[in-house]
């Protein structure tokens, strides 16, 4: 029993050198009524700790982020976490319904992730029903400890986070469109970090300011949180410098005005270089449904220089007109991705699986013995593919994926419209039939780290309009965007292949087309596309699922065949590191150590080879036949790779082309999934800290879910899926 001891002192240093550099950030949210006085009435709203918007979660990039949040609301509730990956954390995703079941009234759920190869700035809102109204906040990665922007420092780092306001209570208002098939009521005013602003009644004193001082510059953080409107965005007088979009940094771009889509978010820097005084900013909606109506106000904050007379009055921007698509698509098809900057990746270059998909609106029948409000008598509904989504209601689809339970979602998402008509031509409403999208609950299945080129076109069915889309747990790099059909003959020629910008949202143009690229990389499932446009509670989504059958049957097949060996095994240590993929040089660390109680036996498997690239290689050779004739020689085929493992981190080698076959890694988990176990440790490029309580509790197992990650499974433990 002396080696283990040597080899527990030998990775100290590497967990005191690297704890410093990254944290545990916790949170509590307590979600609850509260009521607040705007626009001259007194409404009640669910609110996070009492605050609109909720609270600002700063956290530096490699971070763990824990929320508690408690629902002392009468409503279900989720959080969503947009924009963020969700490497190996799948079911702390958020959608309800996808990856979890809501939180009832009265209960509490635990959100636990790593922010991993991200900086900027992304948000975190409710994921059930119409709550994003006002159960929303900002979420803000820095760089690591030692690390600098892309750009000059800042001053000082400001959020801006534009909403909505209802007189009225939010889940009513959605519900009335429900059960009606009206168009749902108008916003009363837009807000900028909660504060309607002067121009709307009794809103003389409910209004931002932001306090700067000439010379100095300030990054504006950004976000769209509006339940439905794509927003301009002006200071009077400023130009400003947009530096990232959706936590990817952009080549700077300099602008007057922003165009912001729902779920977007843009950093920008904001010079303080005009005379001593005060200067409006406002936003107001991008509108481009033709026909229908939208709120046609504006929401204005200060922005006061120090020294300006208290009586001085502040200048007004010119707003774009509220249909301006030119300005709205020069700024989005102007932005570039800032080309080998942090966090920076290349455009995948071959395809392995295209999809074309139109979205917009379609129709639904109006229930028996009811009258619907909405076109031709019926209820409006989101279409994709001519295909509207439908939630499960009993299980999630991530549980029913991990559990392999038939019958809650299919496969068979199509890939391309059922049938190709003239997209962009109003002429199709002129047949009724084609306006109805059966309700399915469908998913897309493709393989791990497989690259997906997508065509997202937007149809004329019940008009065109600007439509924002959004992916969960991946970026996607924008190709090219435009107007009309799509004609991939022409439209090829000006994909950027090079310094395309990175987004999680989108907004299709009106009567246009996107392409976005990117590769399914995150192993794990349940993730979707969503459109932003929330017009029915049954949202058109596009579920994609990452199959990962040959992981599945590596680890089965090294647990069924070494059962009794197992048993004989008495696990000290596990330390397994990921990155986004486990056998790339990114991998940090993977270190397995056991003992057993048998003589030893040389290893003859796993032994350090050279590799053709010129760095390292472990090559792998676990068979069933020798599992069976010897199997202590794989347990000293792991010693022995941890023994190499931790002298290559020693010595500063571990960041170099170092490859590991995959049937390696899946077999030094596989021990671990199959033993009780003393203590278990994750030493990732930064060192966590496991929960106490999973350390006390004497049942304590671990598995794989239908993420692929070594999950805690405690006995009611907070934070395991459901």
């Amino acid at each position: 029993m002396g080696r283990p001891v040597f080899l527990l002192v030998g990775l100290l240093p590497l967990l005191v050198a690297t704890t410093a550099l990254a944290a545990v950030v916790e949170h509590t949210f307590i979600v609850q009524n509260l009521t607040l006085n705007r626009l001259c009435n007194r409404q009640v709203i669910t609110a996070v700790n009492g605050s609109l918007p909720g609270p600002r979660i700063r956290v530096r990039e490699g971070d763990t982020l824990v929320v508690h949040v408690f629902n002392k609301s009468p409503y279900n509730l989720t959080i969503h976490w947009h924009g963020v990956f969700q490497k190996l954390s799948c079911w702390a995703d958020g959608p309800n319904m996808i990856t979890q079941c809501p939180i009832r009234p009265g209960n509490k759920y635990t959100y636990k992730f790593r922010l991993i190869d991200q900086e900027g700035t992304l948000w975190w809102h409710a994921h059930v029903s119409w709550l994003r109204a006002t159960v929303y906040g900002a979420l803000v990665i820095r760089p690591k400890s030692c690390h600098s922007y892309p750009f000059p420092k800042p001053h000082r780092e400001v959020p801006i986070l534009l909403g909505e306001w209802w007189n009225a209570n939010v889940i009513d208002v959605e519900q009335q469109a429900i059960a009606t098939g009206a168009l749902p009521n108008l916003s009363d005013a837009y807000t900028i970090n909660g504060w309607p602003g002067d121009h709307y009644p009794c809103s003389q004193n409910q209004m931002y300011k932001l306090n700067v001082e000439a010379g100095k510059t300030y990054l504006l953080r950004i976000v769209n949180a509006a339940l439905n409107s794509q927003l301009f965005y002006k200071i009077a007088n400023h130009n400003l410098t947009v530096v990232a979009v959706d936590a990817s940094y952009t080549k700077p771009y300099v602008t007057d005005v922003l165009v912001i889509a729902p779920g977007q978010t843009v950093d920008a820097l904001l010079a303080a270089d005009q005379d001593v005084g005060s200067y409006y900013m406002a936003a107001s909606a991008y509108s481009t449904a033709a026909g229908l109506p939208f709120d046609n106000t504006t929401t204005r904050g200060l922005v006061v220089y120090g020294g300006a007379p208290l009586t001085a009055t502040p200048l007004m921007p010119t707003l774009p007109a509220f249909n301006d698509t030119l300005t709205a698509h020069k700024f989005t098809s102007n932005l570039t991705g800032l080309k080998d900057g942090p966090h920076w990746v290349q455009v995948p270059r071959t395809v392995d699986y295209g999809m074309f998909v139109t979205i917009g609106l379609g129709l639904e029948p109006c229930p028996a013995n009811k009258t619907c409000l909405g076109p031709m008598g019926a209820k409006p509904s989101a279409s994709m593919n001519n295909q509207s989504f439908v939630p499960p209601t009993g299980l999630s689809l991530l549980q029913a994926f991990i559990s392999n339970v038939n019958g809650v979602f299919n496969t068979d998402f199509p890939a391309k419209p059922p049938i190709e008509f003239d997209y962009t031509n109003a002429s199709i409403n002129n047949n009724p039939p084609s306006l109805f999208a059966p309700k399915v609950t469908k998913v897309t299945k493709l393989n791990f780290n497989s690259t997906v080129e997508m065509v997202l076109q937007n149809t004329a069915i019940l008009g065109v309009e600007n439509h924002p889309m959004h992916i969960h747990g991946l970026n996607f790099h924008v190709l090219a965007q435009g107007f009309g059909n799509y004609n991939p003959a022409e439209h090829r020629n000006i994909f950027n292949l090079v310094n395309p910008q990175i987004r999680n949202t989108i907004g299709v143009p009106v009567g246009g087309w996107a392409v976005i690229r990117f590769r399914v990389n995150n192993p794990a499932a349940g993730y979707q596309f969503v459109s932003s446009k929330e017009l029915s509670k049954e949202l058109a989504n596009w579920k994609l699922q990452i199959h990962k059958s040959k992981e599945e049957e590596i680890i089965e097949r090294v647990k069924g065949k070494n059962k009794i060996w197992f048993r004989q095994l008495q696990l000290h240590l596990v330390a397994v590191s990921f990155s986004q993929n486990p056998i790339v040089p990114s991998l940090f660390l993977i270190i397995c150590f056991v003992s057993i109680t048998t003589p030893k036996v040389s290893p003859t498997e796993f032994l350090p080879v050279s590799n053709e690239s010129g760095g390292n290689s472990i090559a792998s050779n676990i068979s069933d036949k020798d599992q069976n004739k010897d199997p202590r020689k794989t347990q000293y085929a792991l010693e022995n790779l941890t023994s190499w493992l931790l002298k290559q981190e020693l010595a500063g080698n571990i960041h170099d082309e170092l490859t590991i076959d995959e049937n390696l890694i899946q077999a030094a988990i596989s021990v671990a999934l199959s033993l009780k176990f003393i203590e278990c440790c994750l030493v990732e490029e930064h060192a966590l800290t496991l929960d106490k309580q999973t350390k006390a509790n004497a049942n304590q197992t671990v598995s794989i879910n239908g993420c692929g990650i070594l999950h805690w499974q405690v006995h009611q433990h907070p934070w395991k899926p459901r």
